[in-house]
């Protein structure tokens, strides 16, 4: 595997020259050692940008500010453009052209920042083997076009920057022995992925901020009960997903009609395929009790037992 990573590092040397170079940075595991990987092989030339879309999990910014700042050496630029993207995002609700107009706006903020950098001319990605297969597959072994990854099916024809994807043939768990072998700490390797659309693919129909802050309440609850409950590196990922209908329920003593949180927990090597996780009923319990109860919104959660195929991972 150091071979690997040498001859990656020797191939971005020679790809990159010196020349500048920007990457997304959003906490997950593919971005991460992408960065780690880019500032190996050509150092100061680098300059990561966070960007906070508003469609973060909670507290997401500020753990990525705080993970950068104790193990990543390159500059950061945190870019607020939250209602960019719910404006962009207004009264949409077909899942492909979300992921579009979220892959287009990134880029576009991108665009913006890259002109304060001067010489900014490649764009490194967390691109990974599946997203290639879901996004329509390879040149050479084309398949369905499953769901557009905004960093695959997303991205504009006249993209600016020449792409940097060194992880592309490489699937999630490849990804993170990378990252243990770049020296990363084990809480950015081992974290649970997180979708590049982040929680819009996780709220069902449009996309509102009030939604989103509902979601983003139930998902902390969710991922702290798992956590306590010693699951969180026993599953491959976890979340939940804010349904587009409604239930009737009672709360205070009062009858109230209010929207519904699924809960998913799968299992899986390589992520092209995966079982739900069968969790114990007294913690599906736990999360639920507490969801509806400290969740204004909430009046009903439901456990998804789906498998991949023929389901996916994600909802949209």
């Amino acid at each position: 595997m150091e071979h690997l990573i040498e001859t990656s590092i020797v191939q971005l040397r020679e790809q990159i020259g010196k020349e500048r170079v920007i990457c997304g940075l959003s906490g997950g595991v593919d971005s991460s050692v992408v960065a780690a990987l880019v500032s190996k092989a050509v150092g100061e030339q680098l300059t990561c940008i966070y960007v906070n879309s508003g469609l973060m999990r909670k507290g997401e910014t500020e753990a990525v500010q705080d993970i950068f700042a104790k193990h990543f050496k390159t500059n950061l630029v945190v870019v607020d453009a939250e209602a960019r993207f719910l404006k962009e995002l207004a009264g949409v609700t077909d899942p492909q052209q979300k992921r579009k107009i979220i892959g287009k706006t990134f880029i576009d903020v991108f665009s913006e920042e890259a002109g304060k950098v001067d010489g900014a001319k490649f764009l490194a990605q967390g691109t990974i083997y599946p997203d290639i297969v879901e996004s329509g597959g390879t040149a050479d072994k084309p398949s369905a076009t499953i769901k557009f990854h905004h960093n695959v099916g997303g991205l504009p024809e006249d993209l600016e920057f020449d792409l940097v994807e060194p992880l592309r043939h490489l699937y999630k768990e490849d990804v993170r022995q990378w990252g243990r072998a770049l020296g990363l700490p084990e809480e950015i390797v081992s974290r649970h992925p997180f979708p590049g659309p982040g929680l819009a693919v996780r709220c069902l129909g449009e996309v509102t901020k009030k939604k989103l802050d509902i979601l983003r309440e139930a998902d902390a609850i969710l991922l702290q009960e798992i956590r306590n409950a010693g699951f969180y590196n026993q599953t491959s990922q976890v979340f939940a997903v804010f349904l587009p209908v409604q239930s009737v329920g009672v709360k205070n003593g009062e009858r109230i009609y209010d929207n519904v949180i699924a809960v998913r927990c799968i299992s899986t090597k390589d992520f092209m395929t995966a079982s739900w996780t069968r969790l114990p009923y007294e913690l599906l319990e736990t999360i639920s009790t507490r969801i509806i109860q400290e969740v204004e919104g909430i009046s009903r959660v439901v456990y998804d037992v789906s498998p991949k195929p023929p389901a996916t991972i994600e909802w949209e």
